[in-house]
């Protein structure tokens, strides 16, 4: 789930009940994947939905323990929840959770078992992710903004919870008492991985420190929680709109402007959503329009959300200095591959000066692009690339020194016919079956449900909702947002997984289907790998369960999915021109190929952007954000920024679980080279022979 414009999906978290475990719901975002059979739900969980009423619901019965489809455990017609329904259930399960939590923490240390501890533990985190997600979901899908605002003072009551429970040292030390008594022979080696995780994220949370310590730690806890949430509420429900003539749109498409809507005075209406936004600044030659969608992109929520991220950025340094830690990204980066601060300094410092180079010969190439515009169309020329330029050159480098017309490309990319493709082409790759849910019920018409089964032993998997388009209070970026976690059930069976990927592609209009462009294929394609991720996984325990890996590697096996829509066999089965069905030519094809390392330096540069200031607010532990990513972007990109703006009060990132980790996107895609590279494109990139998930990675580790 950012720089002028976000160019990689967002991820999201949420925090897992025990020891403040972060999992993500997201991406790239992401921008924060698993599943496996049917779920033989626990007897609280029945309780819970045999003793409410649900009317002229498919999900639900008085008369059934299970919802439908058969394996979602929770309501996803949002249509038909009101406030206190998800304010009833979100009490329900506070309460069911607390009680087995009080259960736990009062055993006597000397009877403590796997059993009645660590499995426990185990169940109830499953639990809160699985029926927290109908909960706390609603917030970036409902269409009634009185849903969304419940739902996210559900996930704050949620948050709260959880971190009250993450910092019960009653229930650390009997996890502890586990290891050091019972010890853990016997146990596989996911349950001693688990039993060490619940240790190390006690300590993290200063379980082993004063009392006078540990309040303090909950109380910032609490406070971060309610500011990322409010953070992101804000970046939901923001509705700028612009108004622009014809000719201040010159360049654009005729069928773009044709379809936007007419405001007071007779000037076209665009707002800040992408298919809006990520047109207008690519495509629009007339400069100051340029200008104003990028300088109002880079304000959003600027008032708002500049304190907040500030505050948030100041209570993580408290934290982590309380816990010992020199600075918060010392704290984050102690679980993740990169290890240090130090690491990922060096990193990103000996990526830029490789990087520097190349940009210097693309600005070069930008600014005659920009003089030879500025002289046909009589604009001033500053002599410089400005902020509002970047992305409008990058378009132009592709489509005037690559002879790629990304408008001809949307032709051969109708949503519908890249659907179709891409479903097929992870079908074929991964040994899945997909199934239409024609049926379900969903949160808005427009969204469609697939039922996932291996295709050669029929197991089912899991489900995943697809919700491609804009609308007014819907998250606005690209993310998969994880809602039921593939994880062994209390009695030993197998919960499916569930997630639901959100985009914001252009809606069809009246004329045309909804057409993509080649970057958007490619971020739907990305998108998808997290959740393939999701419904592969078949980790045991919520905490491991799909996407829950180490933050820098998280976006490894989307960004090594992300080749394939380069190569021509893919482009074929997803493409077919809107009128009349034909696949993208092979000229196209070898255009496109011959583009992609175009604007390497100046794309990568920009997320080290964003990457270096990340991890320098996050070992300062204070800054003027303002101020400081003004210094950080013209230091880096030598393009000086739009004063009186602050792109980090839009950088969904910062308060959405990717805080010191930004770096990770460009420290993943080493990975992600490497697997495509040993495994995939050595063995054929649409081989449908040892595919699955296991010998998939097994290979990879074996090195091929």
């Amino acid at each position: 789930m950012v720089v002028l414009l976000p160019l990689v999906p967002m991820s999201v978290v949420v925090n897992c009940a025990f020891h403040g475990v972060t999992t993500v719901l997201s991406r790239a975002v992401y921008c924060r994947r698993t599943l496996f059979g049917v779920f033989p739900i626990s007897k609280h969980l029945v309780n819970t939905l045999t003793t409410h009423t649900f009317t002229n619901r498919k999900y639900f019965s008085t008369n059934c323990i299970m919802p439908v489809p058969q394996g979602i455990n929770g309501l996803y017609d949002f249509r038909n929840i009101s406030p206190e329904y998800i304010e009833k259930e979100t009490d329900v399960l506070i309460n069911k959770q607390r009680a087995v939590y009080d259960t736990v923490g009062s055993l006597a240390l000397d009877h403590v078992s796997y059993e009645n501890i660590i499995k426990q533990l185990a169940d109830l985190m499953a639990e809160r992710s699985t029926m927290g997600s109908p909960l706390d979901f609603p917030q970036h899908a409902a269409t009634d903004k009185v849903v969304r605002e419940a739902s996210s003072k559900a996930e704050q009551k949620l948050e709260e919870f959880d971190v009250e429970m993450s910092m019960r040292k009653d229930i650390f030390d009997r996890v502890v008492a586990f290891r050091d008594t019972v010890g853990l022979g016997g146990l596989t080696d996911e349950q001693k991985r688990l039993v060490d995780k619940l240790i190390l994220h006690g300590k993290r949370n200063g379980l082993h420190l004063s009392a006078e310590i540990r309040t303090e730690i909950k109380k910032i806890k609490k406070t971060m929680s309610e500011l990322s949430i409010k953070f992101q509420r804000n970046l939901n429900e923001d509705n700028t709109k612009l108004y622009f003539t014809r000719e201040e749109l010159a360049g654009m498409p005729d069928d773009f402007v044709n379809e936007l809507t007419q405001g007071d005075g007779g000037k076209l209406e665009v707002t800040l959503k992408y298919p809006h936004l990520f047109p207008i600044t690519k495509k629009c030659r007339v400069p100051d329009t340029r200008r104003l969608m990028i300088t109002a992109s880079q304000s959003k929520c600027m008032e708002e959300n500049t304190p907040i991220l500030e505050e948030l950025i100041s209570l993580r340094q408290k934290q982590a200095e309380l816990l010992g830690y020199p600075n918060h990204a010392a704290y984050v980066l102690e679980e993740r591959m990169a290890q240090n601060p130090e690491n990922v300094s060096q990193f990103l410092t000996g990526l830029t000066a490789k990087l520097q180079p190349l940009w210097q010969k693309e600005r070069v190439d930008m600014l005659n692009l920009k003089k030879e515009e500025c002289d046909k169309y009589n604009y001033e020329h500053s002599g410089k690339l400005d902020f509002w330029d970047f992305r409008y050159y990058m378009n132009q480098v592709e489509e005037k020194l690559y002879a790629v017309d990304q408008n001809e490309v949307r032709q051969y990319f109708p949503l519908e016919k890249v659907t179709e493709g891409l479903l097929d082409i992870y079908q074929t790759l991964l040994g899945l079956k997909f199934t239409q849910q024609p049926d379900a019920d969903t949160w808005h018409p427009d969204v469609l449900l697939y039922r996932v089964n291996d295709a050669k032993t029929k197991e089912h998997l899991g489900y995943f909702f697809l919700d491609l388009y804009p609308r007014d209070g819907k998250f606005g970026h690209a993310a998969v947002f994880p809602l039921q976690p593939s994880c062994t059930t209390p009695d030993g069976g197998r919960q499916v997984a569930v997630c639901a990927m959100m985009c914001n592609f252009t809606k069809p209009t009246k004329d045309k289907p909804a057409l993509l462009d080649h970057s958007e294929v490619e971020t739907y394609f990305h998108e998808f790998g997290h959740v393939m991720h999701h419904i592969c996984s078949s980790a045991s325990f919520a905490m491991f369960a799909g996407t829950r890996v180490e933050r820098d590697f998280l976006e490894a096996p989307s960004q090594m999915l992300e080749n394939w829509v380069w190569e021509k066999e893919p482009l074929t089965r997803m493409s077919g021109h809107y009128e009349t069905g034909v696949t993208l030519p092979d000229e196209i094809v070898e255009k496109l190929q011959k583009s992609r390392k175009a604007n390497a330096g100046g794309f990568n540069l920009r997320q080290i952007v964003l990457g270096t200031f990340d991890q320098t607010i996050h070992t300062r532990g204070e800054a003027n954000t303002k101020t400081l990513f003004a210094q950080t972007y013209r230091s880096i990109m030598d393009i000086e920024p739009i004063p009186n703006t602050n792109m980090p009060a839009n950088f969904g990132h910062l308060a959405g679980g990717y805080d010191a980790q930004y770096y990770g996107y460009l420290w993943s895609e080493v990975y992600s080279m490497d697997m495509y590279e040993s495994c995939f494109k050595k063995q054929g990139i649409l081989n449908p022979e040892q595919r699955t998930p296991a010998i998939i990675i097994d290979q990879y580790m074996e090195g091929c």
